[in-house]
């Protein structure tokens, strides 16, 4: 009869303890340790569900329409990362045109730079080349085709 007691006082209890412990405790921590974002989101509409028709209230279309955004989240996210890349690309594509459009200036002052030469001046006491005189003077010179025509037959008669 002792046995009897301390098996079904004892021992019972403590093997129904260490199942209770086991399931609730250790089995529960390793289901939340392999829990990810996406099979919460993936609940939300069942809770949802269960929570309207449990308390009999109506469900609104909107709650419907986020539980069906919850089950497809992942269609939206790429789609909305495929929104941002291309933004991304715009960004990047009007940062190129400007780093070109900054180098083709530096570029033109450069050469006007260079143009102007403002390290090697002429000395003002420096002779200047002399002019060469035209071949031709400026009665000998056509006025353009018509014209010329006319001026030679003028000068003809």
């Amino acid at each position: 009869m002792r046995d009897w007691w301390r098996k079904w006082s004892y021992e019972v209890p403590l093997a129904i303890g260490d199942a209770l412990w086991d399931v609730l405790v250790v089995q529960f921590a390793a289901l939340l340790d392999r829990l990810t974002v996406r099979q919460v989101i993936a609940f939300i509409p069942v809770v949802i569900l269960v929570a309207a028709y449990y308390h009999r209230i109506p469900i609104p279309p909107e709650l419907m329409l986020i539980g069906d955004f919850l089950a497809y989240i992942d269609i939206f996210s790429v789609l909305f990362l495929l929104g941002v890349l291309s933004r991304v690309a715009t960004v990047l594509f009007v940062a190129r045109q400007a780093t070109a459009r900054a180098v083709a200036l530096v570029r033109s002052l450069r050469t006007g730079l260079q143009r102007l030469d403002v390290r090697h001046r002429r000395e003002r006491n420096a002779t200047l080349r002399p002019r060469r005189k035209p071949d031709r003077s400026d009665d000998d010179r056509a006025r353009g085709v018509a014209w010329g025509q006319a001026w030679s037959n003028v000068a003809i008669a």
